[in-house]
C-alpha cells in the first residue's frame, strides 16, 4: 500500500514543531533568566553536544574502505572537504544567508550563529538519515520523534543564548529531512541496511567530528569554522568508493 505524503513526513513535521516550540519557550525565558542561568543552559547543551559528537565519531572505527581504515578516510574527507569549503567560502555564505533571514524577520541578537549552529546540530547525524529513511519507507516516525524531543530541548537552551535565529533552522529541517523521507524509496535501493552501511558510518563519523566543533563553539573553547567542513559529508562516500576500487 502506497504511503501518503503526511505519513512519510510525520516525523519531520513533528521535529519542526518541537524546534519551533523550543524556540518560543527559549524566547520567553530569554528575558527572564539571569545571564548566568542562560549561560549554564548553553554549557549543558554544549557538553551534551560534545558527547553526541564523540559517540557519532566512533562510527569511523567501524567503517573500512578496502584496505583503508575508516579513521583515515574520515581525516581525508575532513581535510579536503574543509579546503573545498574554505575555497567556496561556505562559512561566509551561511552567515550571509543568516543575515538576510535576520533582516526579513527583524531578528535580534546572534541570529546567524543560532541559525548555523542549530541547522548543523539538528540535521547532521545518524538519526536524521536513518529516521527519515524509516519514516519515508514504512511511515514509522519513532526514531524521528526521539530526535524531535532532543532537538526541542536543545532549541530552548540555544534560543536563550542566540535568539530567534534557532527557529529559522526549521527551514533546513523541512528541506533536508523531508527530502530524504520523500526520496527514501530511491535511496533504499542503494542503502539496503543504512544503519550498518560503511558509507553511512563514514558520513556519521565525519558528522560527529563536525558536531564536536559545534560543542567547542558553544562552550567558548575556540572558534571552529564548522560550515566549511560541510563538503566532507559528500566526500566521505566518494573516498570510500575510491578506496574500494583501488583495493
Amino acid at each position: 500500500m502506497e504511503l501518503g505524503l503526511l505519513a512519510k513526513l510525520s516525523g519531520t513535521l513533528a521535529n519542526a514543531a518541537t524546534v519551533l516550540l523550543g524556540t518560543l519557550l527559549g524566547l520567553l525565558l530569554r528575558g527572564r533568566l539571569p545571564e548566568r542561568m542562560g549561560r549554564i543552559m548553553v554549557q549543558g547543551v554544549g557538553l551534551t553536544t560534545l558527547f553526541i559528537g564523540l559517540s557519532m565519531a566512533g562510527a569511523l572505527g567501524r567503517a573500512q574502505g578496502g584496505a583503508v581504515d575508516g579513521v583515515v578516510l574520515g581525516l581525508l574527507a575532513l581535510v579536503f572537504g574543509g579546503l573545498l569549503g574554505e575555497g567556496l567560502r561556505l562559512e561566509e555564505g551561511l552567515e550571509a544567508l543568516g543575515e538576510r533571514l535576520k533582516r526579513a524577520v527583524r531578528g535580534g541578537g546572534s541570529f546567524t550563529e543560532g541559525f548555523v549552529a542549530a541547522s548543523l546540530l539538528f540535521c547532521v547525524g545518524p538519526m536524521t538519515l536513518v529516521g527519515s529513511l524509516q519514516n519515508g519507507l514504512t511511515g514509522d516516525p519513532r526514531l524521528l520523534l526521539l530526535k524531535a524531543t532532543l532537538d526541542g530541548l536543545s532549541a530552548i537552551a540555544l534560543t536563550a543564548s542566540f535568539g530567534v535565529g534557532v527557529g529559522a533552522s526549521v527551514l533546513v529541517i523541512l528541506l533536508y529531512q523531508g527530502g530524504v523521507a520523500l526520496l527514501a524509496g530511491v535511496l533504499a535501493q542503494a542503502l539496503p541496511n543504512p544503519a550498518q552501511d560503511p558509507r553511512v558510518l563514514l558520513v556519521t563519523g565525519v558528522g560527529g567530528l563536525m558536531i564536536l566543533g559545534i560543542g567547542i563553539n558553544l562552550l567558548g573553547l575556540g572558534r571552529v569554522r564548522v560550515a566549511s567542513f560541510l563538503p566532507a559529508l559528500l566526500l566521505a562516500p566518494i573516498l570510500f568508493a575510491l578506496a574500494e576500487a583501488l583495493s
